[in-house]
């Protein structure tokens, strides 16, 4: 789009866009006013056109001398030290910009091994964290145990670019032995578990366990189906009120192991009502408990660029 255009964005002089606008433009607005400079980047690059060199520029001031990243990167952790959270979501970043190769990734697993448990697995979140600020729903132990929720993502994504380092054959083996025997779960390990499911090489394993975990995320009632009965759906415990989990959660891309949990029909539900989602300012909102104003206002232009990312993977027109 234009930004030269008065209508749409650049002179409304307000801070809603105006009604008319396609999502895609009516998102715009809401990054340029709210986000941080790297959601900024990362939209112009996925949306508009823009260069992976700014989005990479842009990530470089949260990694450290560790090899891992911090300073919020991930807002519900505050503080500049590594943690595998903020390290996980920076491979996504990297990833989506083909930029996980290379040096980088080389000094990223060594940070990765540094922080492993005896398990070569990684913490949901590393004691070093402790004295600065944290969300009040992240624990911080002493000894915390290997998590499925940091690790398979981030050996997933190492997977997926073809990284070899000695790290990964024993965080995969944790990662297969979680996966495997993951009973009583909730829904964010499970999008842990397809993360690594969807690039793990051995293809028939990923499938089979996929399989397996599409049965237990139905029987255990973890996804809400029919979007107009939201409400009658429990939520995990510790979930906010509301923090549903939808079809599109589980299966971000047509490609992904989960899509095949889910027929066309609730799919397109489901995709429906993640698109009447947007709100009025142009920003998708957040669904998981918000403790601070200042980590819901970086959070939600991140939800709102993935909101965009989904619906583009599924086809869906958003301007």
């Amino acid at each position: 789009m234009d930004l030269d255009e008065p209508d749409e964005i650049a002179g409304s002089g307000t801070t809603v866009p105006p009604s008319s606008a396609s999502p895609l433009a009516r998102a715009e607005y809401f990054v340029w006013l709210t986000a941080r400079v790297l959601e900024q980047r990362r939209f112009a690059h996925h949306f508009l056109g823009g260069s992976a060199d700014a989005v990479d520029a842009a990530l470089t001031p949260y990694l450290n001398e560790d090899g891992g990243y911090g300073h919020a990167l991930e807002p519900d952790l505050r503080g500049p030290v590594s943690q595998p959270l903020h390290t996980a979501h920076a491979l996504r970043v990297l990833d989506a910009i083909g930029r996980c190769g290379g040096p980088r990734a080389e000094r990223l697993c060594r940070y990765l091994t540094g922080v492993s448990t005896p398990e070569g697995a990684l913490p949901a979140v590393h004691p070093s964290q402790r004295g600065y600020p944290a969300a009040p729903f992240v624990p911080i132990v002493a000894d915390p145990p290997g998590s499925l929720l940091t690790t398979g993502p981030v050996v997933g994504l190492l997977h997926r670019n073809e990284v070899w380092h000695a790290w990964l054959f024993r965080a995969t083996d944790f990662c297969w032995a979680a996966v495997e025997s993951l009973e009583d779960s909730h829904p964010y390990e499970v999008e842990a578990a397809i993360a690594f499911l969807d690039g793990v090489p051995d293809r028939e394993r990923a499938r089979t366990a996929a399989d397996r975990l599409g049965r237990l995320v139905r029987e255990r009632r973890l996804v809400v189906l029919d979007p107009e009965r939201a409400d009658e759906r429990p939520v995990s415990p510790g979930y906010a009120p509301g923090e549903h989990h939808y079809p599109y959660d589980y299966a971000r891309t047509p490609g992904s192991v989960a899509r095949r949990w889910f027929s066309d029909h609730e799919m397109d539900r489901a995709l429906d009502r993640l698109a009447g989602e947007q709100r009025d300012d142009g920003g998708w909102p957040l669904t998981w408990r918000q403790w601070a104003p200042g980590t819901a206002l970086e959070a939600r232009p991140m939800v709102t660029v993935e909101a965009l990312l989904t619906l583009r993977a599924y086809g869906r027109a958003i301007g």
